[in-house]
C-alpha cells in the first residue's frame, strides 16, 4: 500500500482506531473516546473498526469476526486458554496424525491442529477487511486499543500483526493491559502467537503503555520501550451541575430517601474486589445501598452470582444496575430512564474502588472528577504511581480495618472535610491527568510518527 508520510507532518490525518469493540462503558472503550475527542480538537478525522460498535455508522467498519464474543472467537478461546484438552484419552480425537508416538506428552499446552486452521482462515479475513478498512476512509495513521496486548481476539491481533508488517503502517499500541497481567492467560496452546503479536515488536510500531509497571514489564518481557500515557479526564472542562433530568434518578435506582447512595462503578469481575465495598457497607452502621453500575462483562457471570449471594448473606442492599447506566442518556424498550455514568457520580454519596488489580484506575479519575469522596485499595498501580502524588482518598490494605470503617464514617458526617478533600484531588488531577497532558503526549506520537513540519 502506497504511503505518503513524508507529506503528513503536521496536516490533518484520517486515524483509524482499531480494536474488538467501541461500545459501552468499559474501560478501553472510555479512554478511546477521550483520545478520539483531543484528537478531533487537534483538527484529525477518527474511524473506527471494531466488532461492535456506538460510534456513527459512516464512520465505523463493524466486521463481525473482530469481537471477542463471536461463537468462533469464543470456542478457539475455550480452547486455547483452558485445560479442557488436557487428557490423554483425547488426544487420537484432536490430533490423529501423532497418536500413538506423542502421547506422553500430550498437555494443555498442545493445540489441536483444527484450531491452528481456524485461525489462520480467521486471521486473513479479517486482515482482508483492515485493508478494506484502510482503504475505505484513507487511514494515515493507526490506533490499536489493547487488540495487540491481551489477546481477547488472537486472530485480529495476528491479522494487525501481519497487516502492519505488510505495509508500514504509522501505528500507535495502546495497551491497557497484557496477558501475562492475567492468570487465566498464563496456561496455554497458543504461546508462537502470543509472542508473535501480544506485543509484536515492529518498526512502525509505537508503544504506549498506562503505567510505569507495565512499561518497565514490556521492556523487561520483550525488549519494546514505551512511552506512558495514563488515562485521564477532561480536567480543565469541569462536569456541569446537576439538571433536572436526575432528579428521580436516586429513586429510578430503588434508593431510599433516607438512605445513601454508595457507587461501585465497575465490571463485576473478581479484581474488582467488591465483597470489600459489600462489607464496608456493613460495617458502616447507616442505612446505605450498594449500586454497581457495570455488568459482568468477559469473564462470565459466576462471580456476580457470588457477590449476588455473599450481600444477602451480610444483609446488604445491592443493586446491580447496568441495564439503567449507559455511556449516554436513553431510554429502556419498556420506558424507563437510561442515565449516564456521570449522571449517577453527581448524586452519589461515596465512590468505592476496592480493587486487587487494575491497569491504571478509570473509575478512581472519575470519582475526582465529580468530586466525590472515594475508597480505595491499595492496588500495585495506586501504590506506584498515583499515591505518591498526594491524593487524599480513604485507604486499605487488602482488607476493611475499623480504621477503614472510621475514616469513611468521618468523612460521611464531615462535609466540610470531604468539600476540601474533593476540591484539593480535583486540583491535583489537573496537573497530572487532563486533557492537556494528553494532547502534548499524542503530539510527540504524532510527531514521532511523521516528522515535525
Amino acid at each position: 500500500m502506497e504511503n505518503s508520510n513524508s507529506s503528513l507532518a503536521g496536516k490533518p490525518l484520517h486515524i483509524g482506531f482499531i480494536s474488538t469493540r467501541f461500545s459501552g462503558t468499559d474501560g478501553v472503550s472510555l479512554e478511546t473516546e477521550k483520545w478520539a475527542e483531543v484528537l478531533e480538537r487537534l483538527g484529525h478525522t477518527c474511524f473506527y473498526f471494531c466488532g461492535e460498535s456506538d460510534k456513527p455508522p459512516e464512520r465505523s467498519h463493524v466486521v463481525e469476526e473482530a469481537h471477542f464474543k463471536h461463537p468462533t472467537i469464543e470456542a478457539i478461546n475455550a480452547i486455547a486458554f483452558s485445560d479442557s484438552w488436557g487428557r490423554k484419552d483425547l488426544l487420537e480425537a484432536v490430533n490423529p496424525a501423532i497418536y500413538g508416538i506423542a502421547t506422553p506428552a500430550f498437555s494443555q499446552y498442545i493445540r489441536p491442529p483444527r484450531v491452528t486452521q481456524r485461525l489462520q482462515e480467521l486471521k486473513e479475513l479479517l486482515k482482508g477487511e483492515l485493508y478494506r478498512f484502510a482503504h475505505r476512509f484513507d487511514i494515515k495513521l493507526l490506533i490499536v486499543e489493547n487488540a495487540l496486548a491481551i489477546p481477547m481476539n488472537l486472530p485480529l491481533g495476528l491479522a494487525l500483526t501481519e497487516f502492519i508488517a505488510e505495509t508500514g503502517y504509522p501505528t500507535i499500541a495502546h495497551h491497557h493491559d497484557f496477558f501475562w497481567e492475567r492468570k487465566r492467560f498464563l496456561v496455554n496452546c497458543v504461546g508462537d502467537y502470543l509472542s508473535m503479536s501480544f506485543p509484536p515488536n515492529l518498526p512502525s510500531i509505537r508503544h504506549v503503555t498506562i503505567n510505569s509497571w507495565a512499561a518497565r514489564q514490556l521492556a523487561l518481557r520483550t525488549g519494546i520501550s514505551s512511552m506512558v500515557v495514563p488515562n485521564v479526564m477532561d480536567f480543565d472542562n469541569p462536569p456541569p451541575p446537576p439538571d433536572d433530568y436526575v432528579a428521580s434518578l436516586r429513586a429510578d435506582l430503588g434508593v431510599e430517601p433516607d438512605e445513601l447512595m454508595i457507587l461501585q462503578p465497575t465490571r463485576v469481575v473478581q479484581r474488582k474486589g467488591i465483597e470489600h465495598a459489600i462489607e464496608l457497607v456493613r460495617r458502616l452502621g447507616r442505612r446505605a445501598r450498594l449500586v454497581i453500575s457495570h455488568a459482568s462483562g468477559d469473564e462470565g457471570n459466576a462471580y456476580e452470582q457470588r457477590v449476588r449471594e455473599f450481600a444477602d448473606l451480610l444483609g446488604v442492599k445491592t443493586n446491580f444496575e447496568a441495564h439503567l447506566i449507559k455511556p449516554q442518556r436513553g431510554q429502556t424498550e419498556d420506558g424507563r430512564k437510561v442515565y449516564s455514568l456521570g449522571d449517577v457520580y453527581t448524586q452519589a454519596d461515596l465512590v468505592t474502588y476496592p480493587s486487587m488489580l487494575e491497569g491504571f484506575g478509570n473509575a478512581f479519575l472519575e470519582a475526582l472528577y465529580y468530586c466525590k469522596p472515594i475508597v480505595v485499595n491499595n492496588y500495585s498501580i495506586y501504590t506506584i504511581d498515583i499515591k505518591p502524588k498526594g491524593f487524599r482518598v480513604i485507604e486499605f490494605d487488602g482488607f476493611i480495618s475499623d480504621e477503614t470503617v472510621f475514616q469513611t464514617r468521618r468523612v460521611l458526617d464531615n462535609p466540610e472535610l470531604t468539600d476540601r478533600m474533593t476540591r484539593h484531588n480535583y486540583r491535583l488531577a489537573k496537573r497530572h491527568y487532563s486533557f492537556s497532558v494528553l494532547k502534548r503526549r499524542l503530539q510527540i506520537l504524532i510527531t514521532d510518527c511523521f516528522g515535525e513540519e
